[in-house]
C-alpha cells in the first residue's frame, strides 16, 4: 500500500489486436490524469485464433514494441506499472514461452488475466464512467462488450449486476474462425448472422426476459461505426449526438454494408485495413443484440480495458480495492452462478452469513485477510451447486462445477482455491491421496484447510436447512472456542453434525469448538 501516490504510473495491455500503454498521474484524492497513450498493432490474436500458437516472428515483434514502451516508462520515471495480456496470449498453446520471453527480453512481468478478470476491469471502468456521467442508466441496462477474442454480456437492474455471461465470440475470432467460408459465398454476412445465432440462442430468452431499457456498447470497432455514421449525418444536417447511435442509423448502415467486399468498405468509407477487417464481425454482433432488445439507441461511452486496469492499479496502490460497488458486482455475479445451478438460496445465504461471522470472530486465530474472506464468501454461496448432479457426492460435483466457472474478478488460481474449499465443506478432509490438493503450495493449503474448516461448521449449523440459529457469538477460553447460539427451535440435528466436524477445525485452527 502507498500512503500518498506522487509517482507516475503506467498500464500495459498486451491485447489480441493491439498493444497499448497509458502513463498517468494520480493524486491522493484518486484523480487520474492521463499523460500519454501509445498504441501499436499486433498479430497475437490472429496467430492464436488461426493456429493456436503465437509465431516466433510475432513474439519478436511484441518484445520489440514492449521494449519501446519500457523505454518510454523510463523517460517518465515510472515506478509502478501493471501489465496484462488477454485472449490472444491467454489461449495460446505456447503462452508460457511468450510470457517468459517478454520477461527475459523486456524486463516486465505480464499477467495473463482470465476472462473474468478482464470483465472485472471493464466493470471498474464502466462504474467510474457513469459515476461522473450525467447518464445514470445502470438501473435497467444491457452492456455488450465485444473484444477481439470474446463477447461479454452484463445486465444491471437497479444498479445491481444480475446477469453476466462470456462467450468466445469476439470480432477477430469470429472472422478468423469463418475465413474459409468468406470465399464460398456472396452473402457472408448471413453466414455470420447464423453463426452468432447458433452460439447465443440459449441466452436469447434469458436476456429478453430482463426487458432492459438501455443498451450500452463497448469495443467492437464501435468507434469506426460511429465515425461512419457521423460522416454521413454531418453531410445532411451538420450535427450528431456524441453519446449514442440511434438504432435506425445503425440498422441502415448494417444493411448498406453487409454485402460489401473489404475493398469496397475501405474505399467507400476511407477506412484502414485493420478497421475494415473487424468492422463486419463487430457490427454483426451488435446487430444481433439490437434485434433482441427494445432499445432505440446504443450508448457508446468512451471507455476501454486499459482504463479499468489503470483504476485497478490505483486501487492496489492506494488500498481502495474494497470499494462497495466493485465488491457487490462480484457477489451479484456469484449469486447468478448459484441460481443457474438451482442452489437453495435461503440455505446458501445462511451459510454465507454464519461463515463470515465465524471468520470475523476468529481473525486473531487465523489472521487471514480481505481476499481470503472473499474466497470463503464465494465458497459459502456455491458450496451446494453439485446437488444438481448428485446429492451423495455433491461436494465433488461442486468442486468440478466451480473449477469450470469464470468467476468475476478472480484468477484461475483463486478459482482453484475456492473449488478446493468447497470440496472439503462436507465429510472429506484434505488427504495425501488427493493429488489436486497436494500440488498446492504450503500457503494455499493453509488457506484452503482453514476456510474449509470454517465452512464445515457453518454448514453444520444449518443441517436442517431451516435456518434455526438466530444469533452466533464466539468466546475463546484457553484452548476452547465456545459457540454461543440463540435459537427458538430444537437444534439437535445441528449439534450432532457440529460435533462430528470439530476435530478438523481444532487441528487446523488450534482451538476446540464447543456448543
Amino acid at each position: 500500500m502507498v500512503e500518498n501516490l506522487n509517482e507516475l504510473i503506467a498500464v500495459i495491455d498486451v491485447g489480441s489486436n493491439y498493444l497499448r500503454m497509458s502513463i498517468a498521474q494520480v493524486d491522493k484524492k484518486v484523480n487520474i490524469k492521463v499523460l500519454e497513450n501509445v498504441i501499436k498493432p499486433t498479430q497475437n490474436g490472429r496467430d492464436t485464433f488461426i493456429s493456436g500458437r503465437i509465431s516466433i516472428n510475432t513474439i519478436h515483434e511484441t518484445c520489440a514494441t514492449l521494449k519501446g514502451f519500457v523505454n518510454l516508462m523510463k523517460d517518465y520515471n515510472v515506478k509502478y506499472y501493471k501489465a496484462v495480456s488477454t485472449s490472444g496470449i491467454r489461449e495460446a498453446e505456447n503462452k508460457q514461452y511468450v510470457l517468459e520471453k517478454i520477461r527475459l527480453r523486456v524486463g516486465i512481468d505480464v499477467q495473463a488475466i482470465t476472462a473474468a478478470e478482464e470483465r472485472f476491469f471493464m466493470l471498474k471502468a464502466i462504474r467510474r464512467y457513469f459515476l461522473k456521467s450525467e447518464l445514470k442508466i445502470l438501473k435497467n441496462t444491457l452492456i455488450v462488450d465485444v473484444t477481439s477474442g470474446g463477447l461479454e454480456m452484463l445486465i444491471y437492474k437497479e444498479n445491481q449486476l444480475k446477469f453476466v455471461e462470456y462467450e468466445k465470440l469476439g470480432a477477430l475470432r469470429l472472422k478468423e474462425n469463418l475465413w474459409e467460408l468468406e470465399k464460398e459465398t456472396l452473402y457472408f454476412s448471413k453466414v455470420m448472422e447464423q453463426h452468432i445465432e447458433s452460439k447465443l440462442y440459449l441466452l436469447r430468452d434469458i436476456i429478453s426476459k430482463y426487458k432492459t431499457n438501455y443498451f450500452i456498447g463497448l469495443g467492437g470497432e464501435l468507434k469506426t461505426v460511429f465515425k461512419i455514421i457521423e460522416s454521413l449525418n454531418k453531410s445532411k444536417d451538420g450535427s450528431i449526438n456524441k453519446d449514442f447511435i440511434l438504432k435506425e442509423n445503425f440498422l441502415k448502415l448494417y444493411h448498406n454494408i453487409k454485402d460489401m467486399s473489404g475493398d469496397e468498405l475501405m474505399f467507400t468509407y476511407n477506412l484502414s485495413k485493420k478497421e475494415t477487417e473487424l468492422l463486419m464481425p463487430s457490427i454483426s454482433i451488435f446487430y444481433y443484440f439490437f434485434k433482441i432488445t427494445n432499445s432505440n439507441k446504443i450508448y457508446v461511452p468512451k471507455i476501454s480495458l486499459w482504463q479499468g486496469i489503470l483504476y485497478d492499479l490505483v486501487d492496489e496502490l492506494l488500498d481502495t480495492r474494497g470499494k462497495e460497488e466493485y465488491f457487490q458486482d462480484i457477489i451479484s455475479s456469484v449469486w447468478y452462478i448459484g441460481n443457474k445451478y438451482g442452489i437453495n438460496k435461503p440455505h446458501a445465504a445462511f451459510v454465507e452469513k454464519i461463515s463470515l461471522s465465524i471468520f470475523d470472530q476468529t481473525y486473531k486465530l487465523h489472521k487471514l485477510g480481505h481476499k481470503e474472506r472473499m474466497y470463503l464468501q464465494v465458497a459459502s454461496i456455491l458450496h451446494d451447486t453439485g446437488n444438481i448432479i448428485n446429492n451423495e457426492y455433491h461436494h465433488i460435483h461442486s468442486y468440478n462445477i466451480i473449477k469450470s466457472q469464470n468467476i468475476l474478478g478472480f484468477s484461475n488460481k483463486e478459482i482453484d482455491l475456492i473449488a478446493h474449499i468447497v470440496r472439503y465443506h462436507s465429510y472429506e478432509i484434505p488427504m495425501r491421496a488427493h493429488n489436486s490438493y497436494q500440488i498446492l503450495d504450503d500457503k494455499s493449503k493453509i488457506v484452503v484447510s482453514t476456510l474449509a474448516a470454517i465452512l464445515k461448521l457453518a454448514e453444520c449449523l444449518d443441517s436442517s436447512h431451516l435456518q434455526k440459529i438466530k444469533k452466533l457469538k464466539l468466546a475463546l477460553s484457553g484452548e476452547i472456542l465456545f459457540f454461543n447460539l440463540e435459537s427458538e427451535d430444537e437444534i439437535i440435528l445441528e449439534e450432532w453434525n457440529f460435533k462430528k466436524n470439530i476435530d478438523f477445525f481444532e487441528e487446523v485452527v488450534g482451538v476446540r469448538p464447543i456448543i
